[in-house]
């Protein structure tokens, strides 16, 4: 057994015990081990959050630095979603076959190494190319957090806490936002400021990648592929961190846990299989479309506030203020995920996103545009907590984190297509239209999980019904 699981509780398993291991986790009360690691996870994940505005906010001044025309411009805003794509495929697999826990310390190192080696870029071509390996290590993350917690949280307590989780990684979106005011204008030590925000990106996951080394593995993915002993002593850990109090046997009959059972065929003919083939068109379209409204915002935001004719500076100040909605929505979110039914929650924000990007696409004063921007952040995290909550909620434990990753790789090649499909709307219809096309993005996401979404709030994540 890996170290992390020797030092478990030894306690021994009361004989009477009868309940699934998924089952057990599920009942457990919310304890200091929870938040802990999502404490842990959610730190990382910030750096998942810096990572995909990272671009985008510098866009105007790499463009100056390496006199970047349109083409080449593009290509750097894609070049790290197009690495996230493959990163969301290969990593979601590598986490269904060799454990959760491995593939979070390895995207981790690959983005380090990349972010560092993209400080030194002596050329667009070194750029984009660090760009793409950091994407690749970046990639699974959110895919990565939503299985992993899915799986070890309690069904009663999901909602909130995978929303405080993520409330931690969008700190990191404001925060790129007010380093890149601050260091832009400058050149500590004679380096370039947008070189600094490589390097700190680089140092922080780095100092993450140490912290998730005591991340202990998911039970349920042990149990799922038959590690029942090293899910059993963790799970027994996870009981007595809830205190001596805490009863640990059922006197019900014997189940035999979902968590046990893999779907026949692997993970691709389980997805299109009659069972999830309508999830996975709702989750396939959702990823598809959600890009559109929730990193075209982040992506492009300082090119909206350039064609409006304010300076860089000035761009990337208003752009910072807006920002912190980000981790302020995933806040609000908290104490609604587990009362609202998540599926309703996703189609109300997202279509609320719709309203107030319009807003901010027709507001000329600086006054108006960070209310606007700030009001789209703060609903478009709303909309962000729900979706990854409800998206981790849609496959069984075996095939979670390799099918959650197909879904979002497609949200990430949407991502990579984005600038190449709204840079030229911007420039040739303005804001206004732009934001239009995005408005129409977010309504057609909203019946599309209104109309085939499932209710799942406050069930256990293996026995959710299918239709």
């Amino acid at each position: 057994m890996s170290e992390e699981t020797t030092k478990a509780v030894q306690a021994p398993v009361p004989a009477g015990r009868r309940m699934s291991i998924g089952d057990r986790l599920d009942r457990l009360p919310v304890t200091p081990v929870h938040h802990r690691l999502t404490g842990v996870i959610g730190v990382g994940l910030m750096f998942d959050m810096y990572e995909n505005n990272l671009s985008g906010v510098l866009s105007k001044v790499l463009q100056a630095d390496f006199a970047l025309n349109g083409t080449t411009l593009k290509l750097v805003l894609a070049s790290a979603f197009l690495g996230q794509f493959l990163g969301a495929v290969v990593l979601g697999r590598f986490a269904d076959r060799f454990g959760r826990r491995r593939a979070f310390l390895l995207n981790l190192a690959l983005y380090s190494g990349a972010s560092l080696a993209g400080a030194f870029s002596p050329s667009v071509g070194w750029l984009v190319a660090t760009r793409f390996v950091a994407g690749i290590g970046i990639g699974a993350e959110q895919s990565l957090t939503d299985s992993y917690l899915a799986d070890v949280l309690p069904s009663r307590h999901r909602g909130r806490l995978i929303a405080l989780t993520y409330t931690i990684g969008f700190c990191g979106v404001p925060a790129v936002g007010l380093l890149a005011v601050w260091l832009v204008p400058l050149s500590p030590f004679g380096v370039a400021g947008w070189r600094w925000l490589f390097l700190l990106g680089a140092l922080g996951s780095a100092v993450v990648w140490g912290l998730r080394r005591g991340l202990f593995e998911s039970p349920r993915w042990l149990a799922a592929v038959g590690r029942a002993e090293e899910a059993e002593v963790i799970t027994a850990r996870l009981e007595a961190s809830a205190g001596p109090s805490y009863v640990t046997t059922d006197p019900a009959p014997a189940v035999v846990g979902p968590e046990t059972r893999s779907p026949e065929g692997g993970m691709l003919r389980a997805v299109f299989s009659a069972s999830y083939r309508r999830r996975t068109v709702m989750t396939w379209i959702f990823c598809l479309l959600s890009t559109v409204g929730y990193y075209g915002f982040g992506t492009l935001a300082p090119q909206v506030l350039a064609a409006k004719g304010f300076d860089v500076v000035q761009g990337l100040g208003y752009t910072a203020v807006a920002f912190f909605g980000y981790p302020v929505g995933s806040l609000l979110a908290a104490p609604l995920l587990d009362r609202i039914e998540r599926k309703t929650l996703v189609s109300a924000s997202a279509c609320t996103m719709a309203a107030t990007g319009l807003g901010f696409a027709f507001a000329a004063s600086p006054g108006w545009v960070v209310t606007f921007g700030f009001g789209y952040t703060l609903v478009s995290n709303v909309f962000s907590a729900a979706s990854h909550v409800l998206l981790s909620e849609q496959y069984p434990t075996a095939i979670r984190a390799g099918a959650s990753g197909l879904a979002y790789s497609l949200s990430k090649l949407t991502a990579a297509a984005l600038p190449f499909l709204l840079l030229p709307l911007l420039d040739s219809g303005g804001a206004g239209l732009l934001f239009t096309v995005i408005a129409g993005a977010m309504v057609l996401l909203s019946l599309d999980v209104a109309v085939l979404g499932d209710r799942t709030t406050g069930r256990p994540v293996d026995r959710i019904p299918v239709r």
